[in-house]
């Protein structure tokens, strides 16, 4: 039987799956720019607000690692998986921020690849929030990276087909910019979740 001198402090594995419930909310926001009628302004507002609140977390998580002696697992690690919880939800702000703030969602209607960019990241969002609390136990977990990694390459081809639409002439060039914009902020988005994957698993290699 493995013997560990760690402690088992649950407050951090409360607040990493407090910070990936918040990208949950973060990514269902997204989505509700999908929906005929979609207050933009409220979603961007409330948006912000989540991105707050992942800040808090973030400043509780490092406070929390200052002042505990023994840490579960390397301090370096917890601090590189707080950030990158934190730097996911700062992309998703900035996708919604964008759209509103450039008047996106007053077209006719956004690129379809967007939207399958946005559900990407949905699903990103839901895996990761399921994964967290397991790393109590370091069990159960390499199905949660692997998955990360199919979503992140299917996220990849999402955006490829984003960008031969927006060079295609279908949108005049100041609308292409804007679009572009959002676009490099989606693909970030689904490029920080597999971060966090592989920080997740590097954790769980030295901890197994």
């Amino acid at each position: 039987m493995k013997f560990s001198f760690r402690p088992v402090e649950g407050a951090f594995y409360d607040l990493f799956t407090q910070a990936a419930n918040n990208l949950v909310k973060g990514t269902t926001l997204l989505n509700e720019l999908a929906l005929p009628g979609a207050d933009v302004q409220s979603v961007s507002e409330r948006l912000t607000d989540v991105e707050h609140d992942s800040d808090q977390i973030t400043h509780d998580l490092y406070k929390k690692i200052n002042s505990t002696f023994i840490t579960p697992f390397d301090r370096e690690d917890i601090y590189s998986l707080g950030s990158q919880l934190d730097d996911v939800m700062d992309h998703l702000e900035a996708v919604g921020n964008l759209l509103y703030l450039y008047g996106l969602t007053e077209l006719p209607s956004l690129p379809r690849e967007m939207h399958e960019l946005a559900d990407v990241l949905d699903q990103q969002a839901k895996i990761t929030a399921e994964a967290m609390p397991k790393l109590r136990t370091m069990k159960d977990l390499d199905e949660y990276w692997i998955e990360i990694n199919r979503l992140e390459n299917e996220g990849d081809r999402a955006y490829r087909m984003l960008l031969v639409r927006l060079f295609s002439g279908e949108y005049d060039a100041l609308t292409v910019l804007k679009m572009k914009e959002v676009a490099d902020e989606l693909e970030a988005a689904c490029d920080a979740f597999e971060h966090v994957a592989n920080t997740v698993e590097t954790i769980a290699v030295k901890e197994s």
